[in-house]
């Protein structure tokens, strides 16, 4: 029940992400990536679980890739990538570089009990039922993935909008602190939260567990919160939302939507962002998208675990470590490459039209 000092308390209204968060590639290290690139196609079709830094090697700049997770530790918490090449690759080379990257940065997860080591982050909710807010479109309200970092690198953009925001868990927490110190008492109890029902069937079983919005166990604060999973919870009967409890879900959820708090942050092609989804919660802008499928806003996604930093706090995500082996074994192989991806989209959308 104390502030919260350091880089991580930072305030949008204070800082300029350009100077602070953006970090250009050069064309000599575009080289190496591209040589990287190379080297892993001429040792045959490999899939993403075999892309690592030994088969998508980096001799000068693995280091400085390896170092990002401690930038993101210590530091703001965000980074965005630019510079990549637009047209050189292809949309599935582009994705066997995104995972080549990630590689070096930490160990990629599944993102679902579908097993999908890289997701895609398009509005596909006409062609998937019940599709998850990933997998929909509009605005999306800050939140955290159930990973020690989260990464997006743009394939198109859309129409307009769909800009990605993002604040400090930090300043979110100061902000309640001064106003509303009893919310913030409320939120370091614990919660129910209701998964996925596939999510959990697919992997440990269970389909609620207590979580702990906010923690200071690591030494850090971090946080983990989902608007939907606690409400999911009460509306199936696994749990009683005291008012106090829901007053601060929803206290949480307008302070990090404060102008002065937030950044936004353009992904354009070419563009990588990385966040610690530990120290920061993302959302979007609403956008205006196109109707065809192969020309709608379409990121990428990876969900990567930080080896060296403390485990995250068992009372915190709605997931826990024994799903991830489970999700694996639904994985198909190459079942993540975009162009495979996106022309089942298109034969769903265009079945569905005839």
């Amino acid at each position: 029940m104390t502030p919260i000092t350091g880089a991580a308390a930072w305030r949008g209204c204070e800082i300029d992400y350009r100077a602070e968060g953006v970090r250009v590639l050069s064309p000599v290290e575009i080289e190496e990536i591209d040589a990287a690139l190379r080297h892993l196609r001429a040792q045959g079709e490999l899939d993403f679980p075999e892309i690592t830094p030994a088969t998508f090697p980096l001799p000068t700049l693995a280091g400085s890739f390896t170092g990002i997770g401690d930038d993101l530790r210590y530091g703001r918490g965000f980074l965005l990538l630019r510079g990549l090449p637009r047209d050189r690759w292809s949309v599935d080379d582009k994705a066997r570089v995104y995972v080549g990257l990630g590689a070096h940065i930490g160990r990629i997860m599944p993102q679902s009990y579908q097993g999908e080591l890289l997701g895609h982050v398009i509005d596909v909710s006409d062609v998937e039922q019940q599709a998850r807010g990933y997998h929909a479109g509009g605005a999306q309200r800050m939140h955290t993935d159930n990973c020690d970092v989260v990464s997006l690198t743009c394939v198109r953009s859309a129409r307009s909008g769909g800009i990605s925001r993002f604040v400090s868990v930090a300043a979110v927490h100061n902000r309640m602190l001064e106003e509303r110190p009893d919310l913030v008492e409320t939120l370091y109890g614990e919660y129910v939260f209701r998964r996925m029902e596939l999510d959990a069937e697919y992997g440990s079983g269970s389909v609620t567990k207590n979580v702990v919005i906010f923690s200071r166990e690591t030494g850090q604060l971090t946080s983990n919160v989902s608007g939907a999973y606690p409400h999911r919870a009460v509306k199936a009967g696994d749990a009683v939302m005291t008012p106090r409890q829901a007053e601060a879900l929803e206290e949480m959820k307008r302070v990090s939507a404060l102008p002065e708090l937030t950044l936004e942050m353009p992904i354009v092609e070419g563009d990588i962002q990385f966040l610690n989804n530990r120290t920061i919660l993302h959302g979007r802008t609403g956008y205006e998208d196109w109707p065809d499928m192969q020309r709608r806003r379409h990121l990428m996604r990876l969900w990567l675990q930080m080896p060296n930093w403390p485990p995250m706090p068992a009372n915190q995500g709605a997931h826990t470590p024994a799903d991830a082996p489970l999700w694996l074994r639904q994985r198909e192989p190459f079942m993540e490459l975009p162009s495979r991806y996106l022309a089942e989209m298109a034969r769903r959308q265009a079945e569905l039209a005839a």
